[in-house]
C-alpha cells in the first residue's frame, strides 16, 4: 500500500512561494489502478515525483508497504526505487541505444548479469508487443512503440509499483487506447499497482478503479470511477465529467440542442455499468404517450463496464407527463437532468 500523509511541497521562485502540494493525504491499495487527475498546475506531477522521492516534500510522510521512504538513507532509497517503475510523457529514451539496450539499461545499473539481463529483455519485448524490433533505434519507431519501450524499461526490475506521468497525452487516440489496454493487462497479469497522473478524464474512465481529483495543490474529491462519474461534487470534477461525456464539447452541444429544439424539453440521461445493458429506454417509452427522440449520445468503457450520456428531446406532452417520464427513468437507476 502507498500512504501519503499530509504532504506539503512549496517551491520558492523569485522570492515567491508556490504551494505545489497542500496537505495531501491518500491511500492507494495494492494491485489497483489509481488515477490522479487535474488541470495543468494542479500539483499532480509534483505529487507523483514525491511518491518515488525524486522530489522531497517539505513535510508529511510517504509510506510504501510500511516503510517511510522519506527517512531512508541515499543507498537505501536507491534500492527502494528499484521497486518503483516510472513511465514518462515524452518517453525519456536513450536515442543512441536500441530497443533492447534501452530496456536493459536499468538492469545494467542494478548490475544484473549479461545472460540474465538478455533473458529479461526478451521477456519484456514479448510482453509489450515489440517482437522483431529489438535491434531498432527509437528514431525508427512510432510514438506508441516508443512508449512501449518506456513501459518495458519501467518493468525491467520487476517493480511493485508503476507510476505513469501523463503517459498517453503525447499519443493519438487509437494509440492511447492500445497503451491503456496494455497497462490494464500488466495490472491484471502481474498484479502491479499503477498510479496514473493525467489531465485526460477518458483515461481514468477507461482504466482506473479509483480517482483523486486535484486542484490548486489539494485533493478536492476522491472516489470510485462509478461514484465520481455518477455524482461529481466539486466544480472541477463536474467540468471533467461533463467534458468527457461529450468529448470536450458539452456547452456547444447543449447550446445547439436548445436552438434546434426550442419547444418541449431536452433531458440528459447518464448511466453506468449494468444499467447500460438493460433496455430501460424501450421499457419507459412503452409507458408514455408522447414522442421521444434521441438527439445526441456518447458511450465509453471503463473498469466497471460501459458508461455514457444520452440527450433526448421530448415534446407534445403535459408537464405532469414529463415529470412521470423522468420519474420512470430515475426509478430504473438512470441519472436524469432536465436542461
Amino acid at each position: 500500500m502507498i500512504q501519503l500523509k499530509d504532504i506539503i511541497k512549496i517551491f520558492t521562485t523569485k522570492g515567491e512561494d508556490i504551494h505545489a502540494v497542500r496537505n495531501v493525504t491518500l491511500d492507494i491499495n495494492d494491485g489497483e489502478i489509481f488515477g490522479i487527475i487535474g488541470y495543468s498546475g494542479a500539483g499532480k506531477s509534483t505529487l507523483v515525483r514525491i511518491i518515488n522521492q525524486l522530489e522531497k516534500q517539505d513535510s508529511g510522510e510517504v509510506i510504501i508497504n510500511g516503510t517511510d521512504i522519506g527517512k531512508l538513507k541515499d543507498s537505501e532509497l536507491r534500492k527502494e526505487r528499484q521497486k518503483i517503475g516510472m513511465i514518462f510523457q515524452h518517453f525519456n529514451l536513450l536515442w543512441s541505444r536500441t530497443v533492447e539496450e534501452n530496456i536493459a539499461f536499468p538492469l545494467e545499473i542494478a548490475k544484473v548479469g549479461k545472460e540474465e539481463r538478455q533473458k529479461r529483455v526478451d521477456e519484456l519485448i514479448k510482453l509489450v508487443g515489440l517482437e522483431g524490433r529489438g535491434k531498432a533505434y527509437p528514431s525508427e519507431l512510432s510514438g506508441g512503440q516508443k512508449q512501449r519501450i518506456g513501459i518495458a524499461r519501467a518493468l525491467a526490475n520487476n517493480p511493485e509499483i508503476l507510476l505513469c506521468d501523463e503517459a498517453t497525452s503525447a499519443l493519438d487516440p487509437d494509440t492511447t487506447e492500445s497503451i491503456l489496454d496494455l497497462l490494464k493487462r500488466i495490472n491484471k497479469e502481474l498484479g502491479i499497482t499503477i498510479v496514473m497522473i493525467t489531465h485526460q478524464m477518458e483515461v481514468v474512465q477507461k482504466i482506473c478503479h479509483r480517482i483523486a481529483v486535484m486542484s490548486d495543490g489539494r485533493i478536492v474529491e476522491e472516489g470510485t470511477v462509478k461514484d465520481i462519474f455518477e455524482n461529481p461534487k466539486h466544480e472541477v470534477t463536474k467540468r471533467f465529467v461533463t467534458n468527457v461525456d461529450s468529448n470536450g464539447k458539452i456547452e456547444k452541444i447543449q447550446k445547439e440542442l436548445k436552438e434546434l429544439y426550442p419547444f418541449g424539453q431536452i433531458v440528459r440521461l447518464s448511466f453506468t455499468g449494468e444499467i447500460s445493458k438493460k433496455p430501460i429506454l424501450d421499457t419507459v417509452l412503452k409507458k408514455v404517450n408522447f414522442p421521444v427522440s434521441i438527439v445526441n449520445a456518447n458511450i465509453g468503457h471503463s473498469q466497471i463496464g460501459p458508461m455514457g450520456v444520452m440527450y433526448v428531446h421530448i415534446s407534445n406532452g403535459t408537464e405532469s407527463e414529463y415529470q412521470e417520464f423522468v420519474k420512470l427513468l430515475r426509478d430504473e437507476g438512470v441519472i436524469v437532468e432536465v436542461l
